[in-house]
């Protein structure tokens, strides 16, 4: 009997007991479980409680959300990040109703056809909700087993990925397959945890576990060094026009695809520049600045660029009847509340300007 085989009764002793209370465990149907683990995919659970729990209020199913309008499930998105998940969400549910009837595949094959769904999502969802004897191998689970056979290859691998899938997936138990994965995402999150110490001393794995009879265990998993961000200096533009303020959809591609945000441009703009700047942005007679003054000043962070952003207030009244060009629309407070979406890197004039309401 092999490590992951000895490991099995302890885990799933231990999940009986210990398993973390989640909206989405409580009704583990396919979609359900589905929703659950694309948000949950480079996301805290804390953060993911809420929007679940509003995103199955409003799309309480497959077909709804294969129906729902695009700038509606960005809305319901808003803040989660990595909105490509969303628009690959609403395809897949597409494609479910074209090609499935409605319901996702039962196989972790079928489920990986599906937009937005690989090895670790269609493992999930195969085991959770059809209880099938698929491994779901993520990060947690890729540092817990690491930790337990004491493996010093680099996680960051694919091959090592797969092997331990393929390793994982020998051993998976013909019922409360499901069960042993979420035990093992539970004992990576809450115990086996990637940042500062581990709780071995709470693990049931603690007798099995080679890192912790050799001292190793602040040594183990082995991962490829992160890349160095590259910097990126912008200028905010918080353009107001009576009690209106201006916002622009990007485009359809790229860094945050199809979402509203302020308009901006790359670059530190110095105040005395920032007229010109803006009146540049549109055809000339569109607006009259007649106010300029600096606003708070952000940073935000996403997987290979940091944008560190300046801000300024800029005042304006119409300068004749030319009509903005396409992609900008005047937002009252209160639409920033129900109607736009806009992301988490604009978040603190988003938040500013909903206080107007």
């Amino acid at each position: 009997m092999n490590l992951y085989e000895e490991m099995i009764p302890y885990l799933l002793k231990w999940y009986d007991y210990n398993a973390r209370v989640l909206p989405w465990r409580e009704d583990p149907s396919p979609y359900h479980v589905w929703v659950s683990e694309i948000m949950l995919q480079q996301t805290r659970v804390e953060a993911v409680r809420g929007y679940y729990m509003r995103f199955l209020d409003e799309l309480p199913d497959i077909r709804s959300l294969s129906e729902c309008p695009d700038d509606r499930l960005m809305k319901l998105w808003e803040g989660l990040g990595y909105y490509s998940r969303a628009r690959n969400l609403k395809r897949a549910a597409q494609v479910v109703c074209e090609q499935y009837g409605g319901c996702l595949p039962d196989s972790a094959e079928g489920l990986r056809k599906l937009p937005g769904i690989g090895d670790y999502t269609a493992g999930a969802i195969a085991s959770i909700a059809y209880q099938k004897p698929e491994p779901a191998v993520d990060g947690n689970v890729l540092r817990v087993m690491s930790r337990l056979t004491g493996s010093r290859e680099c996680i960051s691998l694919s091959e090592v990925k797969k092997r331990m899938t393929s390793e994982l997936r020998a051993v998976m138990p013909a019922e409360r397959s499901g069960e042993l994965n979420q035990a093992i995402m539970d004992i990576g999150a809450t115990v086996c945890i990637p940042n500062g110490a581990p709780h071995c001393e709470e693990c049931p794995l603690m007798h099995l576990c080679t890192a912790f009879r050799e001292g190793t265990v602040s040594e183990i998993p082995v991962k490829e060094a992160k890349k160095q961000r590259k910097i990126e200096k912008r200028t905010v533009f918080l353009i107001t026009k009576g009690g209106k303020i201006l916002l622009h959809k990007r485009p359809e591609k790229g860094l945050l695809a199809g979402l509203f945000e302020f308009p901006n441009v790359a670059g530190a703009i110095p105040q005395k520049k920032v007229a010109d700047t803006v009146t540049q942005l549109f055809p000339e007679g569109t607006l009259r600045i007649t106010g300029v003054r600096k606003a708070d000043s952000s940073k935000h962070i996403f997987s290979h660029i940091e944008w560190h952003m300046g801000a300024y207030a800029v005042e304006t009244e119409p300068a004749g009847r030319r009509k903005l060009p396409d992609g900008y629309v005047w937002a009252a407070p209160a639409e920033l509340k129900t109607k736009y979406s806009l992301p988490s890197a604009f978040a603190k004039w988003n938040e500013s300007t909903k206080e107007q309401t």
